[in-house]
C-alpha cells in the first residue's frame, strides 16, 4: 500500500483548511498564509523507512518513521509532538499527541490522488493532490 504512495504529488485542492489551523490555535496571518500555499509532498521508502516532505512557500516539513513506532516532530505550525503512524487497510493513519489534544492525519489514494484528511476535534480539513 506504501509503494503505491510513493512520488510527488502537488496540490490541486484544500477544502476546510483555515478551519483546521484555527482549531489548532493557528494566528490569523499564518492561517492566510497557509491558506495560499500550494505544497507538494513527496512520499519515498527505503527498506522500512517512510519519509514525507512537504515543502510550500510558507513551510517546509520532513518526517522519517518506521510503521508503528512513534517519533517526535515538529509540525508546520510549530507544535512539538508524539505521532505514530500506522497502516489501516488503505491508507497511512497519522496520530499526533501534543498539550492534550489529538490529531489524526489520514493519507490514501482515491481514483489516482493523494487525499489527506486531517482531523482535530470536531474539524477535518481535506487536501487532494495529483502526481506529478
Amino acid at each position: 500500500m506504501v509503494d503505491q504512495l510513493q512520488g510527488k504529488w502537488k496540490s490541486i485542492s484544500c477544502d476546510n483548511f483555515e478551519k483546521y489551523m484555527k482549531e489548532l490555535g493557528v494566528g490569523k496571518a499564518s492561517r492566510k498564509l497557509g491558506c495560499l500555499a500550494k505544497p507538494t509532498v513527496t512520499i519515498r521508502t527505503d527498506g522500512d523507512m517512510i519519509t514525507i516532505k512537504t515543502k510550500s512557500i510558507f513551510r517546509n516539513n520532513e518526517i522519517s518513521f518506521k510503521l508503528g513506532e512513534e517519533f517526535e516532530e515538529t509540525t508546520p505550525s510549530g507544535h512539538k509532538t508524539k505521532s505514530t503512524v500506522t497502516l489501516d487497510n488503505d491508507s497511512l493513519v497519522q496520530v499526533q499527541d501534543w498539550n492534550s489534544k489529538e490529531t489524526t492525519i489520514r493519507r490514501k489514494l482515491v481514483d489516482g490522488k493523494l487525499v489527506v484528511e486531517s482531523t482535530v476535534n470536531d474539524v477535518v480539513c481535506t487536501r487532494t493532490y495529483e502526481r506529478i
